[in-house]
């Protein structure tokens, strides 16, 4: 028999012992265990916490002065950044935007004398990609 609040009791069998109704997990909202020690993935949140906050600076602040092209340009690279630096091709980025590579090129010069980008190494045939450092502008930058 139930009280209406906690699931019901299966009764035991030759095979299987009674089921005991589970105890509720208090609910924690901060990246503790109750023992004070950081919980498991708490660190993966805050990174993806501070992608979206450069995500939300670059919609807030600098995608109003862009052309289409460079906002293609600019959130390809951002989405390919790993540890704060983006390797993608030149040819890669033309394709997954839908723009010659030419236009690539210049899109990448404009997008670097606006700040918002970094070349970090020029790519080549025999040197693989380019590395990049995408970067929003700042509020009052």
């Amino acid at each position: 028999m139930t009280n209406g609040h906690e699931p019901p009791i299966l009764p035991g069998c030759s095979v299987l012992p009674p089921m005991e109704p589970r105890r509720p997990r208090p609910i924690r909202h901060d990246a503790t265990e109750p023992d004070g020690t950081q919980r498991k993935g708490s660190a993966k949140r805050t990174g993806a916490g501070q992608r979206f906050k450069t995500l939300n600076a670059f919609v807030d602040v600098s995608m109003r002065d862009l052309r289409r092209n460079e906002i293609a340009v600019w959130l390809i690279l951002w989405r390919d950044t790993r540890d704060g630096i983006s390797r993608t091709s030149q040819t890669d980025i033309a394709r997954r935007a839908g723009i010659t590579k030419r236009t690539v090129i210049r899109v990448v010069g404009r997008l670097e004398r606006k700040g918002l980008l970094r070349i970090i190494r020029r790519g080549g045939i025999n040197s693989g990609p380019s590395t990049y450092r995408v970067q929003p502008l700042q509020p009052g930058g």
